[in-house]
């Protein structure tokens, strides 16, 4: 499989290009904005055709890259059914595959940071979007976060994947590029709970400021970031 960990430092996003060996179908998952000359670059040296385009939730802390991606490539925007955006090609729920040219990913539904939240799984990882990070898990005080739900999701459907299953998040803000579900079962401060109203608590972070992008991103998200100018 040819897959690729690219990185936007403006705002320690993690994006995923994916695609099957010699398949030349390819889909990238949590695209940004300010990176798109770069993904057409990589895509035509790589010589693959992009044929999906997924955001795992709406983002608060950068633009998304979708609706440009469609603009130049032909590719379908897909997000969670729950989302608010407008103008997604194809919605998916909880338990639904999708697919390219010999690549299936599993879309897990696991509201709680915000409630379009998915996570997307293939045999061996798992993309996990801002629900689960490398040591920590998403914020839960914005966009109709949750964190009861957010603990359902963590600990009824990503912990219950195998143990040595990858697990690659839409953000890192210490270097950190790759973890395993095992690794974050033990080691992560925030799975170090017995209960939803424990998880609930240490989610109670006072004062933090909201992400510095918030009100320019979401409306530009809501629009696939067709209407926004960097």
């Amino acid at each position: 499989m040819l897959f690729r960990q690219l990185f936007d430092a403006g705002s320690s996003t993690y994006t995923y290009l994916l695609a099957a060996d010699n398949a030349h179908e390819a889909i990238i998952i949590d695209p940004v904005y300010e990176k798109l000359t770069f993904y057409l670059n990589l895509l035509s040296e790589l010589n693959l055709q992009l044929k999906i385009a997924i955001d795992t939730h709406m983002h608060a802390d950068h633009v998304t890259a979708t609706g440009l991606l469609r603009q130049h490539t032909g590719c379908e925007i897909a997000m969670g059914k729950q989302t608010k955006a407008q103008g997604i090609d194809r919605l998916f729920d909880d338990n639904d595959v999708i697919t390219v040219k010999g690549l299936e990913l599993k879309a897990l539904y696991t509201p709680g940071h915000t409630d379009d939240s998915y996570c997307l799984l293939l045999p061996d990882r798992v993309f996990t979007g801002d629900t689960l990070l490398i040591r920590s898990t998403g914020r839960v005080d914005f966009l109709n976060g949750d964190s009861y739900q957010h603990y359902t999701s963590l600990f009824q459907k990503l912990l219950t994947l195998p143990p040595a299953t990858l697990v690659y998040p839409a953000h890192n803000y210490h270097g950190m590029t790759v973890s395993t579900i095992a690794e974050e079962q033990r080691c992560n401060p925030h799975l170090q709970v017995s209960s939803a109203d424990e998880y609930a608590k240490i989610m109670r972070k006072p004062n933090l400021p909201l992400p510095k992008m918030i009100d320019i991103a979401v409306p530009a998200n809501q629009k696939c970031g067709v209407d926004y100018k960097a």
